[in-house]
């Protein structure tokens, strides 16, 4: 995919704000320390910036005025509004609105629907869904006032989904249909809404370990009702925590192709409504499972 986005020069981005959620890892460090590069004001909300967390550490360590690393928990009302009236008062020029928010910020989790509890669901959305919808509404005025972009972190599971996978697909599939909206109802303000569905980055981003696989396990196995144990199996769970941990060392290696497209969504003049930095397979895939009639998709993927 070609990128539009080295049309915008420096002078354009000069005194251009964008807020990142997520920065203590992953993609969100990472994109702190891209945007820096390209010239924007960064706002790098990290969830364990008051808990001395390494992430926001490496990010002030930039000495920059345009590294503004801020504590951030994007499930709690009282830290995004806190978020919302610092980037306030530190913007260059309030008047000129933020230009961008990234909601990166997320969790993962993995387990059959009948082994997974009503509190993991709850718990994954909470952060993915609702803490996106939360971030965005509270910077929406200052968004509109730019005419500038909101981008939401989805996944090639926000449009398929997977074994095992339920908790974390419910979640995307909520942020695809929030941007869709959010998209039409910003078109009269000028504000673009851009999705970004990345494919499987497990070995760039370190979402999943050995160790992560190991501890949701024995958590899966120990919560799970008797009689569901029973009518699985050991055998069978056993062979399901055998696939996952088969993933952790799979996928992109270089979070390169993401940061491209969150770039292009953020500078370009016309960004696309979805990305999809992912590897061919995937691409295939995502594909034929949604235009494919289910019945023929079903038989190619299970």
């Amino acid at each position: 995919m070609s990128k539009q986005y080295s049309i915008l020069s420096n002078k354009k981005v000069k005194g251009k704000a964008v807020l990142i959620t997520g920065c203590d890892t992953g993609f969100g460090h990472a994109l702190a320390k891209h945007l820096h590069k390209l010239g924007f004001i960064v706002f790098a909300g990290c969830l364990l910036k008051d808990k001395d967390g390494e992430g926001a550490k490496k990010l002030e360590e930039f000495h920059s005025d345009r590294m503004k690393v801020i504590q951030l928990d994007v499930c709690s009302e009282e830290q995004v509004k806190q978020a919302v009236e610092y980037i306030k008062d530190n913007m260059e020029d309030s008047e000129r609105g933020l230009w961008a928010v990234v909601n990166n910020a997320g969790v993962s989790t993995f387990g059959e629907v009948e082994f997974t509890s009503i509190d993991t669901y709850k718990e994954v959305s909470e952060v993915n869904l609702w803490g996106t919808i939360r971030v965005t509404k509270a910077v929406l005025p200052l968004i509109r006032r730019a005419k500038g972009r909101v981008v939401n972190l989805a996944s090639m599971y926000a449009r398929m989904g997977n074994v095992m996978r339920s908790p974390y697909c419910i979640s995307k599939y909520g942020v695809e249909a929030f941007s869709d909206c959010l998209r039409y109802e910003m078109k009269g303000w000028g504000v673009k809404v851009s999705i970004i569905e990345p494919g499987n980055f497990i070995v760039a981003t370190g979402i999943l370990t050995r160790d992560i696989v190991a501890s949701t396990a024995n958590k899966l196995w120990n919560e799970a009702p008797s009689n569901v144990k029973e009518d699985y199996g050991k055998a069978h769970f056993e062979h399901h925590m055998g696939l996952m941990r088969s993933y952790c060392n799979s996928g992109h290696k270089d979070v390169a192709p993401v940061m491209d497209d969150i770039a292009d969504a953020i500078m370009s003049k016309r960004p696309y409504s979805r990305y999809t930095p992912m590897e061919p397979r995937w691409w295939i895939r995502l594909q034929l499972m949604t235009h494919l009639p289910g019945a023929i998709s079903d038989l190619l993927y299970f």
